[in-house]
């Protein structure tokens, strides 16, 4: 088997995997929505004191709350991506087993994460967002070039997403156990990606600097394409650029990683 055809078929396994669980898809999905609506209305009433705050109106303003309930576990922003399950492969020594595979260990992980990915997209990500344009006014845009270029930058975000995660999930070579660095990266993407309110908003040097973050390439980068306030190749290059720095990143921190591969109390 090729190497391109190995890691299509691992990214096909991570998807076919995810979509057993069909009981705990429901569950999410039930769940994006009631936060989308408290969302919602929260931003709602916010956008009615501050019209056009961030360069949004309220039907743009809207649009960007579900597509937030739509990434959230597209791209594991609080978590609950391929990192727990190599956390605790790490955790154990089963990584070892991992290192001897015919198969590159970033590049394995990072299919595995893209078949997760796509599937919470289309299991989890969809429906609360056709609820949401179903419920309320929201801007979608008419011309299919938009929507490409959307679906692009959204998998580049996938990329950068994977690229955060993947470092934080080799930070248990040295920490053994990854709980604590997980739940402060899951903060600090909540924050810097936009989640709680678009990094548009955020004023002066704050908002500048968190526009350029990595982070803002998860949430922020595809909604503005897909709202009509960002240039598709300006924001292609500022994800790519994190995509291949993050990545960079991770394939020397591995390489430092896998020389010291570690038994928890062994």
């Amino acid at each position: 088997m090729g190497a391109g055809r190995l890691y299509a078929a691992v990214a096909m396994g991570g998807f076919r995997r995810y979509a057993t669980y069909r009981a705990a898809t429901a569950a999410g999905v039930f769940t994006n929505t009631v936060f989308g609506l408290i969302l919602v209305y929260t931003y709602r009433a916010l956008w009615e004191v501050k019209p056009h705050l961030g360069g949004y109106d309220q039907a743009q303003a809207v649009t960007y709350v579900w597509l937030g309930q739509a990434f959230l576990s597209t791209l594991a922003i609080i978590g609950g991506g391929v990192e727990d399950e190599l956390i605790e492969r790490i955790r154990t020594g089963d990584v070892a087993i991992d290192l001897y595979r015919p198969a590159d260990l970033q590049l394995w992980w990072l299919a595995a994460d893209l078949g997760r990915a796509f599937f919470q997209l289309l299991g989890r990500g969809i429906v609360p967002f056709v609820f949401g344009a179903l419920c309320f006014p929201v801007y979608l845009p008419a011309d299919a070039g938009t929507w490409v270029a959307f679906f692009v930058a959204v998998l580049l975000a996938m990329l950068v997403g994977f690229g955060i995660r993947y470092l934080v999930a080799l930070s248990a070579f040295w920490l053994l156990d990854g709980t604590g660095v997980v739940q402060m990266a899951g903060l600090l993407a909540v924050f810097c990606s936009g989640m709680l309110l678009p990094l548009n908003v955020f004023p002066g040097w704050l908002g500048a600097v968190v526009r350029v973050l990595p982070w803002a390439s998860l949430l922020q980068a595809p909604a503005d394409i897909l709202l009509g306030r960002g240039d598709p190749l300006g924001t292609y290059v500022l994800q790519g650029a994190w995509a291949v720095v993050l990545l960079g990143a991770g394939r020397l921190v591995q390489s430092g990683a896998t020389r010291r591969v570690v038994v928890q109390g062994g």
